[in-house]
């Protein structure tokens, strides 16, 4: 597996369609916290949307929900958090792909996902995928041919760790993990609590709090086996 972070002007994007052309002029940054679903038509992702000014009243986002839909080309989005200080949104957003993504959507043919860091502001996107390394080369041959200029950042290869205590991760357990960390469960202090966090993944709290303190017991089980093999008796990470 290969990792691939590209830097655009965030005008060209917009020239593509990827990007709305009045964006920028309420919003200073958008973020991609995490990739829930990408399918040729659509995606789901969660995102962090910095504000210009302050927060709107989720009253009138509730009124005007129809009107931004229709301007941003979605189909649905869903205020999980909201961020006052730092005059950030949440959100959980369902949208439509225009045409010149479909077409890359199709051409990786699910090979490919994008990752952090994949932030845009209204000059500069920096964005980065991984994935299987003949398909990123196919991908970047069609922006090339396509007459999308882009910087190759950095380039990566990320190999697969295939020991014993990896694979006791679930991939339920993993997608949870990369949420509860994009979203700042882990930080300190917490950017969400866990019922917040229960609402974007559909769990009640004591049932998430339990499947992140079983995905936490093997991550530091499989961190002392490398860094002091043997101070664990056998099955301590069950």
């Amino acid at each position: 597996m290969q990792a691939v972070t590209l830097e655009f002007r965030t005008e060209h994007l917009v020239l593509l369609g990827l990007v709305p052309p009045v964006f920028f002029e309420k919003y200073e940054e958008v973020e991609l916290l995490e990739t829930l679903r990408l399918e040729r038509g659509w995606r789901l992702q969660l995102l962090r949307l910095r504000r210009n000014g302050p927060l709107r009243p989720d009253e009138e986002l509730e009124r005007e929900s129809r009107r931004i839909r229709r301007m941003y080309g979605l189909d649905s989005f869903e205020v999980v958090e909201r961020r006052p200080r730092t005059r950030d949104y949440i959100l959980l957003v369902r949208q439509r792909n225009p045409a010149s993504l479909r077409a890359l959507v199709s051409l990786s043919a699910g090979r490919i996902t994008p990752t952090a860091p994949f932030r845009l502001n209204a000059e500069t996107t920096i964005a980065s995928f991984h994935g299987e390394e003949s398909t990123l080369r196919r991908v970047l041959a069609r922006l090339r041919k396509e007459e999308v200029p882009f910087r190759v950042v950095r380039a990566s290869n990320r190999p697969m760790i295939a020991d014993a205590q990896s694979n006791r991760l679930t991939p339920k357990q993993r997608d949870v993990l990369a949420r509860a960390w994009a979203l700042g469960f882990f930080a300190v202090p917490r950017k969400i609590t866990l019922t917040r966090l229960a609402r974007t993944t559909g769990q009640s709290p004591p049932a998430l709090g339990k499947m992140l303190r079983r995905a936490e017991g093997h991550l530091v089980a499989r961190f002392l086996a490398v860094e002091l093999p043997g101070a664990l008796p056998e099955g301590a990470a069950e």
